[in-house]
């Protein structure tokens, strides 16, 4: 997939070791003014975890060669998805994708890149819904979000360090 300029590529488990450095650039470029807090410092053991599940999916958008952009999930186990405490009801649906993070390097930003690789990274899913975290602190990338199809269900803290999270949830395919 080419848009933006930009050549778009699909990873899968089994390509982690091949990629990793390169999701830790990038995540230390877009996150360069907050690598002092421990949370983003431990971004490589976050890669790792998701990266070991055997349906992690990852899409990262290259430019002459060199990645500038990624989103990556994994499906979530059935019947135990967390966000369904936000809901009540929760959907009867119990196929999920779990969009667990998005980076784009500083100078790519407002270009369009996080929409191009968020699509790319959901689109022909075989699940019905796909959840992501949003820091609440940061409300321009909660609306964002919102632009592409998510809607806020709850909020939520998913480690004791970690910032207050939004939690989204879209209907797949997005609109």
């Amino acid at each position: 997939m080419s848009a933006n300029g930009l050549d778009v590529r699909r990873f899968s488990h089994a390509d982690l070791p091949q990629i990793r450095q390169a999701l830790i650039d990038v995540h230390a470029d877009a996150y360069a003014d907050a690598m002092d807090d421990e949370f983003n410092q431990r971004f490589p053991w976050f890669v790792d975890h998701w990266g070991g599940n055997p349906g992690f999916a990852c899409v990262i958008a290259f430019d002459a060669g060199e990645p500038v952009a990624f989103a990556y999930g994994a499906p979530a186990t059935p019947k135990r998805e967390w966000w369904r405490e936000h809901l009540d009801p929760a959907p009867e649906t119990d196929r999920t994708f779990s969009y667990s993070e998005l980076a784009v390097r500083t100078k790519y930003r407002k270009t369009g890149t996080a929409e191009l690789v968020t699509r790319a990274l959901l689109e022909d899913r075989d699940e019905d819904l796909a959840v992501l975290l949003v820091d609440t602190e940061h409300p321009r990338v909660q609306g964002l979000y919102e632009s592409w199809g998510f809607r806020k269900v709850g909020e939520r803290q998913p480690f004791p360090d970690s910032p207050v999270y939004a939690v989204m949830l879209a209907d797949l395919p997005l609109k």
